[in-house]
């Protein structure tokens, strides 16, 4: 089992830039595949980016690519790189872990085992 904790979140101007990590106690992240999440208030959960446990292989979201970069450093901690930030993007991010998927990443929050509690992230205009 592992436990994920989210960081690096806050407020930040249209066009500013945040990292947010995720780091974990238990288990190492390189046995898992992981992925970055997004809830906005009144809107269901969304797929925001995820990266392969073998292979760093990435899926982003249409809204996000070309800003957001994900990365890992395969033993502890797990990147959300957000560039070119817009207000729509203002939402409480959750990083996950999948124990099954090994070159590829899924979008659905189901195939994910273990969350964290979330950062929030807020864009103003």
């Amino acid at each position: 089992q592992v436990q994920l904790v989210e960081s690096g979140g806050g407020l930040v101007q249209a066009g500013g830039s945040l990292r947010l990590s995720c780091a974990a106690s238990g288990r190492t992240l390189s046995d898992y595949a992981m992925g970055w999440f997004r809830q906005a208030p009144g809107k269901e959960r969304e797929f925001v980016a995820g990266i392969s446990r073998i292979g760093g292989n990435t899926a982003y979201a249409d809204s996000v690519k070309g800003r957001f970069t994900i990365s890992r450093d395969n033993a502890k901690n797990v990147y959300l790189q957000m560039n070119s930030l817009k207000p729509e993007d203002t939402a409480l991010y959750y990083c996950a872990a999948d124990l099954n998927r090994y070159y590829s990443v899924s979008s659905q929050i189901a195939a994910y085992d273990y969350w964290g509690q979330g950062t929030q992230v807020t864009v103003s205009s």
